[in-house]
């Protein structure tokens, strides 16, 4: 059986930390680079860095960031934000990157999907989709939530897997720093259509939801919120996890 992860997210914007509530009103909440040796120390088992900035230079930003965490964080990361090209996506690899996520560049550029899969493996290609629901629909989002895209959420989900994405990372738009728990609808509807791993995120408050996201089936549960306000750590959740017999790679 496949070992269940628990992986914190950072939001990085102009080189510094942020937390967000729906996609919306930024609050810093600290250093990239100590906050990733902090959770490399707590058990994390990755990390996802994700560029919310979408200056002209923010991909050369994210590239100097990675490349500052690579010498301090001895966990695997998955890297995204503003990967418009492979181009963008070997440069982060050759910064420290384990895995790249890619969004919007997916209804710009589907091909971008297979050539960075060509390039890197399936594993290494995790595709990310934001939703949020709407009329009953859930519906997918791109650029930071700001576009509404026509194509429905499985179809999406169906195409990128047959492009080449190793993961699909599943992000509630609705859930976001709200901290009541992820989607659970949402995610029994992505693991229906997914042959790949999914990533749940968006909602996550106490541990309590992060038991409910794994029960559900998904292969790992994504937390910016849920560590960044209060005193709970990976290495906490995952004794939590474990005692409602969630299979988790070794604690420390």
């Amino acid at each position: 059986m496949l070992k269940k992860r628990i992986i914190p997210i950072q939001l990085l914007l102009k080189g510094r930390l942020v937390k967000t509530k729906k996609f919306r009103d930024p609050r810093d909440v600290g250093n990239p680079v100590m906050s990733s040796k902090v959770y490399s120390s707590q058990d994390a088992d990755e990390l996802i860095l994700l560029n919310v900035d979408r200056a002209a230079d923010s991909v050369d930003v994210l590239v100097s960031t990675v490349k500052d965490i690579a010498r301090e964080c001895f966990v695997p990361f998955s890297v995204g934000g503003g990967i418009n090209s492979l181009n963008d996506a070997k440069k982060l690899f050759a910064a420290g990157a384990d895995k790249i996520i890619i969004n919007s560049v997916t209804f710009s550029n589907p091909a971008a999907v297979t050539e960075i899969a060509e390039f890197a493996g399936s594993q290494a290609v995790v595709v990310g989709i934001d939703v949020k629901f709407i009329d009953n629909l859930y519906v997918v989002f791109s650029n930071n939530s700001k576009i509404a895209e026509s194509v429905s959420l499985s179809e999406h989900i169906r195409t990128m897997i047959r492009l080449g994405a190793g993961e699909i990372f599943i992000q509630s738009i609705d859930r976001d720093g709200e901290m009541q728990g992820y989607d659970i609808n949402l995610l029994k509807t992505v693991l229906s259509e997914s042959s790949v791993p999914v990533i749940a995120a968006g909602g996550a408050g106490n541990f309590g939801h992060l038991d409910q996201a794994l029960k559900a089936g998904v292969n790992a549960v994504a937390c910016g919120s849920l560590f960044n306000f209060g005193d709970n750590n990976p290495l906490r959740a995952k004794a939590f996890l474990k005692n409602l017999g969630n299979p988790l790679k070794r604690i420390r």
